[in-house]
Parts: C-alpha cells; sequence; structure tokens
C-alpha cells in the first residue's frame, strides 16, 4: 500500500517528473495551441489548447490532489471559476447563499438574477442558511470565511442538509486555501478558488479554479470550459504551479503575523472591533472614527492600499469604495458591512514593521 503523500510533499513537487522525454526537474511550459496527430484516428490526449494543455493538466492535478480531489480545472480568474460552477446548473434554479460575499460574486448573482437565470435567497447566518434549505432548492452557495465579515460555516452541517433534499454545495475556499480547509472531504460537490490570491501568491497571476470529486459534474464542467474557453494560459499555469510551492510556507507565516497583528488591534484604543477567526491571513476591523480611514490610508508606507489579497505583500483594502462598491450601500449596511470597515490581507513581512506601520498610521 502506498502511503498518501503529505500536502506539503505534494506542493514541493508539482510538476516534477511531468516530463518524461527529458527528465526536466520543471515542468515545461507547453505553448503550441496546436498538436499533432501521430496518425489518422490517434491523439496523444493533447489536440487543441483551448481543451487540454500539458503545462495546464500538470497544474490540475496537483491542484485536485491538494484538494483531496479527483478532478480540478484551472481557468483564467476567479470568477470564471465561479460562472464556470454555476452555468452547469439549469436556468431557473433556486439558489440560498450567504449574504456575506466578494462583491463580484454579488454582482454576477444579481444580473443572472435580473435576466432571470438564477434566484436567489440570501442568508446572514448558518442557522438562516439551514432554515432557507428546502425541498425547492437546488445550489447552496458558501463562502467560509465570508468576505469580509470572516464569518465561518460549518460545511458538513450544510452539506448534510443540502443533500437530504437534492442540492449541490458550492464553496469558495479562496481566504482558507487547502492548507486550512479541504471543502470536498467536508461535503461539498464543487469547490472554487480565485487562485490570484493564496493559491499563486505573488500578485501576479490571474486565475481561478474549480474542483470536484464528481465525475458527472466534472464532465459537465469540463465540456463548458472546452466551449466557452475560460481556461488557462501555459504561462500563467506555469506561474500559479510555481507559486503553490510555497502556499504552506505563506499561510503559515501569514497566520503567524496577523495573530500578532490582532492582538494589536484588539489592544489599541482606535479600533473598536476586530474580526478574525484565528487562522488565515485575512483581517477586518472597525475604527471607531470612520472619518479618519483616508488619513490612515494615506499614512501607511509598509502597507499598501490595493484591491486583492493573498500575496507575499501585506495590502489593505476599504470594501465599501473598492471590493464590495457594487454591493447598495443599504445592503452592505443591513448585515453588518458598515463604512467604518478595513480590511487586511497580512503578507509575510517582519510583523514588527507591519504593526509599527498601522500604530503610525492610527496615531497620525
Amino acid at each position: 500500500m502506498v502511503r498518501e503523500q503529505g500536502i506539503d510533499t505534494i506542493l514541493a513537487h508539482a510538476g516534477i517528473n511531468s516530463d518524461e522525454a527529458t527528465g526536466a526537474l520543471t515542468a515545461p511550459i507547453h505553448f503550441s495551441t496546436t498538436y499533432q496527430h501521430p496518425e489518422f484516428g490517434q491523439s496523444t490526449g493533447y489536440d487543441y489548447t483551448r481543451t487540454k494543455n500539458p503545462t495546464r493538466s500538470t497544474l490540475e492535478k496537483t491542484l485536485a490532489a491538494i484538494e483531496k480531489a479527483s478532478y480540478a480545472l484551472a481557468t483564467s480568474s476567479g470568477m470564471s471559476a465561479l460562472v464556470l460552477a454555476m452555468e452547469i446548473f439549469p436556468v431557473g434554479s433556486k439558489v440560498v447563499a450567504a449574504r456575506d460575499l466578494y462583491g463580484g460574486s454579488f454582482r454576477w448573482f444579481n444580473q443572472k438574477e435580473a435576466e432571470g437565470r438564477f434566484s436567489f435567497t440570501y442568508t446572514n447566518t448558518q442557522e438562516d442558511m439551514l432554515k432557507a434549505i428546502t425541498e425547492e432548492t437546488d445550489i447552496v452557495f458558501i463562502e467560509t470565511p465570508t468576505n469580509p465579515l470572516m464569518i465561518e460555516f460549518d460545511i458538513a452541517t450544510i452539506a448534510q442538509k443540502a443533500h437530504a433534499v437534492g442540492a449541490k454545495v458550492l464553496v469558495d475556499n479562496t481566504f482558507y486555501s487547502p492548507i486550512y480547509q479541504n471543502p470536498i472531504t467536508l461535503g461539498a460537490d464543487i469547490v472554487i478558488h480565485s487562485a490570484t490570491k493564496y493559491l499563486s501568491g505573488h500578485n501576479d497571476v490571474l486565475a481561478g479554479v474549480v474542483v470536484t470529486d464528481d465525475e458527472s459534474l466534472y464532465e459537465k464542467l469540463f465540456y463548458n470550459a472546452n466551449t466557452t474557453g475560460p481556461t488557462l494560459s501555459p504561462f500563467d499555469s506555469y506561474l500559479l504551479m510555481r507559486g503553490l510551492k510555497t502556499l504552506k510556507l505563506r499561510m503559515e507565516r501569514s497566520t503567524q503575523n496577523a495573530q500578532a497583528i490582532v492582538a494589536f488591534l484588539q489592544e489599541h484604543p482606535a479600533i473598536k472591533e476586530v474580526l478574525y477567526t484565528g487562522k488565515g491571513g485575512m483581517v477586518s476591523f472597525k475604527v471607531n472614527n470612520q472619518d479618519k480611514i483616508p488619513t490612515i490610508l494615506n499614512h501607511l508606507e509598509v502597507f499598501t492600499f490595493a484591491e486583492s489579497l493573498g500575496g507575499v505583500e501585506s495590502l489593505i483594502t476599504y470594501p465599501a469604495t473598492q471590493t464590495h462598491a457594487d454591493i447598495p450601500r443599504e445592503v452592505r449596511l443591513s448585515y453588518g458591512l458598515t463604512d467604518d470597515l478595513l480590511r487586511l490581507s497580512i503578507g509575510i513581512e517582519d510583523v514588527n514593521d507591519l504593526i509599527e506601520d498601522l500604530r503610525l498610521a492610527f496615531d497620525a
């Protein structure tokens, strides 16, 4: 019996031994868009790069392995991963979703509901979500922890209720990554990532991932991906594979830094509330005086005021005007995404530099 490898080994060995012809340690980048048939009626398994690409296939094998699933598809962005996953379901499907969502997900959901493609029931808590899942539910969509309020949902409990009524469960695992959470093992049917974030980790790749352990779902996903073409380029597949090699190290360091920063924030008089789950690099906090937010943002030097998250560099985001600007203000306020909230993506810098940067900005 072959022992199952640990995630550290799987990540470090991403792409190794993938080139039998030369024995190259690093996976080669196959730029070709088309592939020669050995002879009539035969194929190497690769015909056209939209359908399948050797570099992307090597990446997808690693992505499936770290999510403890059988199948993965790498896409051109996190949003293309979301759209690919959702559009395998029929027109008119009824969706139960967490209210606290990434603004881009809300924007697409809102558009599809207006078009009559899907109908949505939004819930603020796990208790509300469990009550909302009925015999009419087709899809349950969860971000856990949520963005940016950092609310956790029990995937196993929700999946049990959803499956009992015949619904499928989709989980956005971007914030925790496979280092801290494997939704497939907890009952999720499909897992998505914005691989631009932690999986890549260097703010230089736009990518998404769709993962499933269900062969029938994978066949639908693969068909749609081949038909509509949201596939990841060979070079970006290589960059994402390279980023994956340090995923565990980066997640551990960002968690360590985040825990120290949370301890500082909880004691600072400028801070009203700190939102953190205890692991991962994402921290949100609310300030006592929201009028000071521009001053805080303008005085930071180590933190970068920018959208996105999950890179080695620490970022600060103002969701009300950036990532969640497309959510109507009255909707945001109704579930706690207020204008006094800032979101941190903690990187791997010296944590003392990060804390001092925040201290000076708060005191400016």
